[in-house]
């Protein structure tokens, strides 16, 4: 029995696999993987935008080595030095005065955590979300999820309502300009506060991930900000894929938004681990405290993931990814953008930094081609780059983040294996 065939028999069958028939990857190096047969890939998806700086990097695997041979595992029920010595760095990077931090194992984690904060400091479940949103599987998670694709149940502990503004080139706001743009999206968020009781947070992906790299113009939510503390409303910056420099301008989403200030909580995940299961909540000590009752994590800032968590910190900062982010990213976007210019079923190429979409569609239209975008994800598959697939509107957008140390001559030979795909449909 093949090991696909081992899989269905015994993995759910909403677990989605890519391709028409699934890889087995065995292997990684920096920017490259390799599958079971040994061929080599140039990885532009990084396990989902989590393989941050690169596989198999020496510093985080000897960091990781080293303390599996002192310990594995404690819980937080004990001092735990990896773990505080990382909450230290990340409250100081946050940007938040008087910031606590809490380590999960997952952004979904994080972002469950974030909204019980935000609902108890606040004392009400009604919580605003943006439309085209992913926030994770859980069950608070899928419920503020403003993309159906990914939100399988309308059963939910929160009252969710949706704000316009994630998605700049689709809606009823997308002919406006940007300044305008930003006007009615305001203007929709206060006749929405209008229309109904105390409301705890706003949580937001500064870029959206799983929606297909989709991004408000820059301001938006310092605007938004503005009508949120008149009300006594959190702010909640979902940064699972857009923190730790990715965007290559900022090391945070928010800070595209700079005007606002910091949020009242940030969510993190994905990258900070390289691999490892680390994710989490930082916010003001005012909110952090406020529950009245115990809790623990048994596996969030384990001594092990804390330990990776440092060591990949530590060289994306002292390596400068996130201004290789922006320079490499710059030219792989202007790349891309010139392949897809020859190709009309490409709507658009936009992102920041190693955060790039391609939307497809059928030639001529507004109309998402969900099947042309699984045609060119095949078909890279097959020229031996790995990209991912998104999008609110049938996963019509092809999504490229490769890890953070993307050379130039990756980039040019990525952008080439990227048209040959392209050129496929």
């Amino acid at each position: 029995m093949s090991l696909l065939d081992r899989h269905r028999a015994v993995v759910p069958d909403w677990l989605a696999l890519y391709y028409r028939e699934p890889v087995e990857i065995v292997r990684g190096e920096g920017r490259h993987v390799w599958d079971a047969e040994g061929r080599r890939y140039l990885d532009f998806f990084g396990g989902i935008l989590t393989t941050m700086t690169a596989h198999a990097l020496p510093e985080v695997t000897k960091a990781v080595g080293e303390q599996a041979g002192r310990i594995i595992h404690s819980s937080t029920l004990y001092l735990n030095r990896p773990m505080v010595e990382l909450a230290e760095r990340i409250a100081a990077l946050s940007g938040i005065p008087d910031a606590r931090v809490f380590f999960t194992t997952s952004g979904t984690e994080a972002n469950d955590t974030a909204l019980l904060l935000a609902t108890a400091y606040r004392r009400t479940n009604q919580v605003l979300a943006m439309r085209n949103s992913y926030h994770g599987r859980s069950f608070s998670t899928v419920s503020i999820t403003g993309n159906h694709a990914w939100s399988p149940t309308s059963l939910s502990p929160l009252q969710t309502l949706y704000v316009h503004g994630g998605v700049r080139t689709r809606g009823p706001y997308a002919q406006l300009s940007d300044d305008r743009f930003v006007q009615a999206c305001v203007a929709d968020l206060e006749d929405l506060l209008g229309h109904t009781r105390e409301v705890a947070a706003l949580i937001a992906e500064p870029v959206q991930g799983v929606g297909g790299f989709t991004s408000p113009p820059d301001g938006l939510y310092a605007a938004f900000r503005e009508v949120l503390n008149r009300h006594g409303i959190l702010w909640i910056s979902d940064e699972v894929q857009t923190g730790w420099g990715r965007t290559g301008d900022h090391f945070w989403g928010w800070q595209a938004h700079d005007a606002a200030g910091p949020p009242d909580l940030l969510t993190f995940a994905k990258g900070i681990g390289n691999g490892m299961s680390v994710g989490g909540v930082v916010g003001s000590a005012a909110v952090m405290n406020c529950l009245d009752a115990n809790s623990i994590s048994t596996f969030g800032g384990s001594p092990i993931t804390m330990a990776a968590g440092l060591a990949n910190l530590g060289f994306l900062l002292e390596n400068d990814l996130q201004g290789n982010a922006r320079r490499v990213g710059g030219l792989l976007i202007e790349r891309l953008r010139a392949a897809a210019a020859k190709v009309p079923a490409v709507r658009e190429v936009r992102g920041r930094g190693l955060m790039i979409g391609v939307e497809l569609v059928r030639p001529g239209t507004d109309e998402a081609d969900h099947q042309a975008a699984s045609a060119v994800l095949e078909a890279a598959r097959e020229a031996g780059l790995l990209i991912g697939k998104g999008g609110g509107h049938n996963t019509s957008v092809l999504r490229i983040a490769p890890p953070l140390t993307l050379t130039v001559a990756e980039a040019e030979e990525g952008a080439v294996l990227f048209e040959r795909a392209l050129r496929s449909l």
